[in-house]
């Protein structure tokens, strides 16, 4: 079994506890954070305990080492596998649909449709399949400028984001928010957010908002906020102090560090003074948990626990989850920085190909069966292009919406009147 650190952070699934060795390594080096690239040291958990992580709270490393799969015998019984059928397919076509999407965004982009910058998430789609697929309609989702994906797995249709990336009114924003700012009230994306760390208040707020609605509105109310955000955001004050604010309230809220190793062009290893991001959830007295971020099992294994930690009301985890991105750090990047070699090594890391060798190996699914998710994704896809394509522009009036709360706000005119009682103004016509 593995080597639980302090208290266990039991891992609840009836699946779990046969599947935790094969699942997750815990300390020690690993190949994934290759030392021929970045170096050992970041996944040494052998350090002293502190005081403050000697708390109530429950604290557990879940190392990203590559861990060899024992190949299961053909006559091992479903309960043995870490997925049933409909969850592998779930699983890959939601990562298809990701990937899918975001190869149309890049012939989309240079081919002037889009504007401004375009961040994608090739390569880290086991991350956002893992933890979204586990949620519920009403729970959160707050993401960062890297959102398409987040959107898409969360249920917002594929047109409307699109929609927004061509800036027209079909968009989940009315075109008003294009690639940084994907929101839906409905499927409970609350936004992207441009800025690094921005989106964590907001997160935080949102998970109090569940449990005021719990203990004090007395509302049947468990829902359960993912906050996701890079390895650059873990220097930012809004960080610290949200993840104090959530373990001295015990939040419904996951911490969800999509530790892509490179913060633009500044590697992780140079910007921060301890590596181990999955370290500060313990010294604010949560469950601080590192996790192999290409490999959709394992993320959903972590998310699992997590998420039901939250739900039953028994507060915060951080997850730190290892993962790599295909493309530079947006499409105006030319991804120079990198070494070539260190890209090469995870393109064969590829978590989409991973998954796809799981549901062979263990007859979860045939090759007509994915392609046939295949095919239908590609439909999905150029629908959603020729939607995007065909609907209108907005108007100009509407960039003077959801500006101020009062429209007075706009200030006063030259002729001494409020701007807004001018009718050229409101129609987007006037001088100003």
């Amino acid at each position: 079994m593995a080597k639980i650190i302090h208290n266990p952070l039991v891992l609840s699934s009836s699946r779990s506890a046969e599947k935790s060795e094969s699942c997750c390594k815990l300390s020690g080096p690993t190949s994934f954070m290759s030392s021929k690239f970045l170096g050992n040291k970041l996944l040494s958990t052998n350090s002293a305990t502190s005081p403050a992580t000697r708390r109530s709270a429950a604290v557990v490393a879940v190392s990203s080492d590559v861990v060899k799969e024992k190949k299961l015998k053909s006559s091992s019984s479903l309960a043995n596998l870490l997925i049933t059928k409909e969850e592998g397919l779930v699983l890959y076509e939601d990562m298809i649909l990701g990937r899918a999407f975001e190869d149309m965004c890049a012939q989309m982009y240079y081919r002037g449709k889009m504007f401004g910058f375009v961040h994608l998430y090739n390569g880290q789609e086991a991350v956002s399949t893992g933890f979204i697929k586990l949620l519920k309609q009403e729970d959160c989702v707050v993401s960062t400028y890297r959102d398409h994906v987040h959107a898409l797995s969360k249920g917002v249709p594929a047109r409307q984001v699109m929609s927004e990336l061509f800036g027209k009114t079909t968009g989940c924003c009315r075109g008003q928010g294009g690639s940084m700012h994907m929101f839906s009230k409905e499927h409970n994306v609350l936004g992207g957010f441009a800025f690094i760390g921005e989106g964590i208040p907001v997160a935080t707020g949102a998970a109090f908002t569940s449990k005021y609605k719990r203990e004090v509105l007395k509302e049947d109310c468990d829902e359960v906020t993912l906050a996701f955000f890079g390895d650059g955001t873990c220097n930012n004050g809004q960080f610290f102090e949200c993840l104090n604010m959530a373990a001295l309230w015990k939040l419904p809220i996951v911490f969800v560090v999509e530790n892509n190793l490179w913060a633009i062009g500044m590697s992780h290893l140079r910007s921060t003074s301890d590596p181990q991001i999955w370290k500060k959830g313990p010294a604010f007295g949560m469950p601080g948990v590192h996790v192999d971020g290409m490999d959709v099992l394992k993320v959903r294994e972590v998310a699992q626990e997590a998420i039901g930690r939250a739900r039953r009301g028994e507060g915060p985890t951080l997850v730190e989850c290892e993962t790599y991105r295909f493309r530079g750090h947006s499409l105006a990047d030319p991804d120079e920085l990198r070494d070539p070699a260190e890209k090469a090594h995870y393109a064969t890391r590829d978590p989409i190909t991973s998954l796809k060798k799981y549901l062979f190996e263990n007859n979860l699914a045939n090759e007509a069966e994915l392609k046939a998710i295949d095919k239908k994704i590609d439909e999905i896809i150029e629908d959603s292009v020729e939607f995007a394509d065909e609907s209108p522009v907005p108007a100009r009036n509407q960039l003077l919406e959801n500006v101020f709360a009062d429209p007075r706000g706009f200030g006063i005119g030259p002729d001494g009147k409020y701007r807004c009682e001018d009718p050229k103004f409101t129609q987007g016509t006037a001088q100003v």
